[in-house]
């Protein structure tokens, strides 16, 4: 075989043109003999064994200027199935076939924008909003159901079981691939999660009256909405602060431990408590974009739908406790 033809020139293969000649297209990678190109008869496709050639038959071209990426033989280590394979548009213009992170370099290509990345947001939301309406519900028995408030109040150790149990639902879904993305082993770990999360919240909002807890459900309701629609329009990029917002939510970590340590007053808990609400707020917005990809630097795959919902969960979550903390210390004697 000619050198020039090898493995070791990626972007020199042939590619067969209508005077009979080869051309050297772009973005293959594998000997000639692996690859099973269309022929060509007036500027048109024959269709050949190895192809997807919708829409590329229609246009005369090459596959690859439409979006569509040959099919191997069986085994070989090359592109996976079209848009639907776990790679993404990498920054030197190659393939990345990096489907086993969570967080991936570029975005992926237009195509799979619209026909994957729209049906992975309405996804996301769907789980979210269950998530939601289930710790809403759960919430609202304990603050208005005046016996399981006190059961609540008077058995705090449940409390800290119920942490336990989301500690260990979480660990395992961020650090276990297969129980995040296999169903329905994902959704059974979340719906614990969720619940026990549920619980928790409740449990917090029985120290607190009614209209605390309502005031403060609400703010976080408006609060959401209008963060989530400022990440969709807005022109910043929030992706590239992830080390920022680290840093600010250890610092705010370290705040808590000192204030559980000293004493303190109760302008210090309710400027911690907007210290706390602020980075979750910006949290939002870093994790609506993340899942949005794009234009973004960063985005989540396609398939990562209960890791992004686990992330927008937690972040609501903690915006609902710090306004709270603020509204009911605020309201205190």
């Amino acid at each position: 075989m000619d050198p020039k033809y090898s493995q070791q020139q990626p972007y020199a293969q042939p590619y067969p043109s209508n005077g009979g000649g080869f051309n050297h297209q772009p973005g293959f990678s594998q000997q000639p003999s692996q690859i099973v190109y269309p022929a060509y008869d007036h500027g048109a496709v024959v269709p050949q064994p190895g192809y997807n050639y919708q829409g590329a038959q229609s246009q005369g071209v090459h596959p690859s200027q439409v979006g569509i990426a040959p099919q191997f033989p069986s085994g070989h280590q090359g592109y996976q199935n079209g848009p639907q394979g776990n790679y993404s548009i990498s920054g030197n213009g190659g393939y990345d076939s990096d489907g086993e992170r969570g967080i991936i370099g570029e975005s992926l290509s237009a195509f799979s924008d619209k026909a994957v990345r729209r049906g992975f947001i309405r996804k996301v939301y769907g789980i979210l909003s269950v998530q939601l309406l289930i710790t809403c519900g759960l919430i609202s028995i304990f603050v208005f159901v005046k016996p399981l408030r006190d059961f609540a109040i008077e058995n705090e150790s449940l409390y800290w079981i119920a942490f336990a149990v989301t500690m260990v639902c979480m660990i395992a879904m961020v650090c276990c691939e297969s129980v995040r993305r296999k169903s329905p082993t994902n959704f059974v770990f979340l719906g614990i999660f969720t619940i026990c999360e549920g619980f928790m919240m409740g449990s917090l909002a029985a120290h607190f009256e009614a209209d605390a807890v309502l005031i403060a459900a609400g703010t976080c309701a408006v609060v959401t909405l209008a963060l989530t629609v400022f990440a969709f329009q807005s022109k910043y990029d929030f992706t590239v602060c992830g080390g920022m917002l680290l840093a600010l939510l250890l610092i705010l970590l370290l705040g808590g431990i000192l204030m559980a340590i000293l004493p303190n007053s109760k302008w210090a808990m309710i400027g911690y408590g907007s210290a706390g609400a602020l980075i979750f707020s910006l949290y939002i917005v870093y994790d609506t974009q993340i899942m949005m990809g794009g234009k973004h630097k960063y985005a989540l795959s396609p398939e990562e739908y209960i890791f992004a919902a686990l992330n927008l969960y937690l972040d609501i979550i903690n915006l609902f406790v710090y306004l709270l903390m603020i509204i009911g210390i605020a309201r205190s004697d």
